[in-house]
């Protein structure tokens, strides 16, 4: 069991049989009386956010994980086909589940794979990722000088603010927590 203060943001717990992940994490302690914890956390079966209030006194339910680190195949419909590096069995996890990860996803790329009971739940992505440039506007010539930027669309489909200077077919590097701009590779 976990104290309700215990809880942060990445934490992982069990409430009402269902397994939540910690998005997000405030104390808020008033002048009299018991502390609140308030979290918004995602549910790692269905995807589905929640936002919950507990007092600092109550406790919840501490779960164990199992991390793999797997490599990205293909995505077969809604679902996203792993390979796990040491056995080579073949997990999937519904795009729900994986939510805006799936942006950052290209063939071969090596992710850490969450598990609970042999039920994988969550991938954890390596902090920047490379993506291929498919769609760009020209840049207009002379235009250099204020730092113009533009919208690019990669290979996932994921939008990204780029200098000028970025055209289509180029790779650059993609921060994945932030979804910025890192550098052309």
């Amino acid at each position: 069991m976990i104290d309700a203060n215990g809880l942060r943001k990445g934490i992982t717990f069990e409430l009402d049989g269902n397994l939540y992940k910690v998005l997000d994490y405030s104390h808020h302690k008033p002048g009299r009386g018991l502390a609140t914890i308030r979290i918004k956390a995602r549910d790692m079966r269905s995807g589905a956010t929640i936002d919950k209030t507990f007092s600092s006194s109550e406790r919840v339910q501490d779960v164990r994980l199992d991390y793999h680190m797997v490599q990205y195949l293909y995505a077969d419909g809604d679902n996203y086909i792993f390979m796990d590096n040491e056995t080579f069995e073949q997990p999937a996890i519904s795009a729900a589940v994986l939510g805006e990860a799936t942006q950052y996803l290209t063939e071969n790329i090596e992710v850490k794979l969450t598990f609970f009971e042999n039920e994988p739940l969550d991938i954890e992505l390596p902090t920047s990722v490379e993506l291929k440039v498919t769609e760009a506007e020209n840049a207009i010539k002379g235009d250099t000088a204020t730092g113009l930027s533009k919208t690019v669309t990669t290979e996932t489909g994921l939008q990204v603010q780029v200098p000028g200077f970025i055209e289509q077919g180029a790779v650059i590097k993609v921060d994945t927590r932030s979804g910025e701009y890192l550098t052309r590779v």
